[in-house]
């Protein structure tokens, strides 16, 4: 069972959690950045106003650094053998990934009680540690959001560690526990055989099974459907430094956004801008405020 190391500021329940692995990234120096859907994702959160919390595991050391690098952060975090960790590569906008490290599969129990009525709840899986059955015991009510972005239930790895694309085996069962879902369209080209008429028709396909399902796509914007229909919103224009984590703070943005305005359209738009503010600096330092992302949509207006 986890325990809460560090409970959220002023409140028993978080506006926003998210839930997976936190990851160690490794540098080419050998340290480490602090990466996973969650750190981004719960950061971005944070910077735009919400109270957010992450349940998660990690090894001992990192767990007990946790509070010092995450210390806005709620934190429910169990003691595992060891954390995931990840060596990443970029070559002309592709990314090679080895996993170097695995945390243990995550538990209900994982998940303090009162956090799982949390208005907002995002699964950000990094390598198949939340499955179907899990999510099954989150209640779905119309004044919350359920959401998901898959991309560790696309990839498997070998016997290296290299990370290779792989079929979304439980996506039939996952997406109608879902409110939105929010992937990119690298993690389907590649299941697809790089067909991107394939891989829309993938994407129009689950967004029958689910709400809301949001694509980003690099420079090209985000494709936001509704049951089949697509509306494509443009990208903002951004010096690009470090893409890592890019996707993961979309996703939290545009869930902030419509939990706040209930209107989809402008989420997209609004994450869009937030996600372009975030890779013009390394890692986690380039996730916006509020004022940051006011003032570059003011600017492109």
């Amino acid at each position: 069972m986890s325990s809460i190391i560090q409970p959220v500021d002023n409140a028993a329940v978080p506006d926003f959690l998210t839930i997976g692995h936190i990851s160690r990234d490794i540098l080419p120096n050998q340290g480490f950045a602090l990466g996973g859907t969650v750190t981004f994702a719960a950061l971005t959160a944070y910077r735009l106003g919400l109270v957010s919390a992450i349940a998660t595991c990690a090894d001992a050391k990192l767990m007990a650094e946790l509070p010092s690098r995450l210390p806005t952060i709620g934190l429910a975090v169990r003691i595992s053998s060891e954390t995931t960790a990840f060596v990443n590569t970029y070559h002309n906008g592709f990314r090679t990934q080895y996993l170097r490290a695995r945390a243990d599969r995550l538990l209900l129990e994982d998940v303090p009680e009162s956090w799982i009525k949390a208005p907002i709840v995002l699964f950000g899986p990094l390598d198949q540690e939340i499955e179907a059955s899990f999510i099954r015991h989150f209640p779905r009510q119309t004044t919350s959001i359920l959401a998901a972005t898959p991309q560790g239930w696309l990839r498997r790895w070998d016997a290296d560690g290299c990370v290779w694309p792989a079929p979304w085996a439980a996506a039939e069962e996952i997406l109608p526990l879902l409110d939105v879902l929010i992937l990119s369209h690298d993690d389907l080209l590649p299941l697809a055989n790089q067909n991107r008429t394939d891989a829309d028709a993938m994407l129009t396909k689950w967004s029958m099974q689910v709400p809301l399902l949001v694509a980003t796509d690099g420079k090209r914007g985000a494709t936001l459907f509704r049951r089949g229909i697509a509306e494509h919103f443009p990208a903002y224009t951004a010096q690009e430094v470090d893409p890592t984590g890019a996707g993961d703070v979309f996703a939290a943005a545009f869930l902030v956004s419509l939990h706040r305005h209930d209107d989809p359209r402008k989420a997209v738009d609004f994450a869009n801008c937030v996600a372009s503010l975030s890779i013009e600096h390394e890692g986690i330092t380039g996730i916006p405020t509020m004022g940051m992302v006011a003032e570059r949509i003011t600017k492109s207006s």
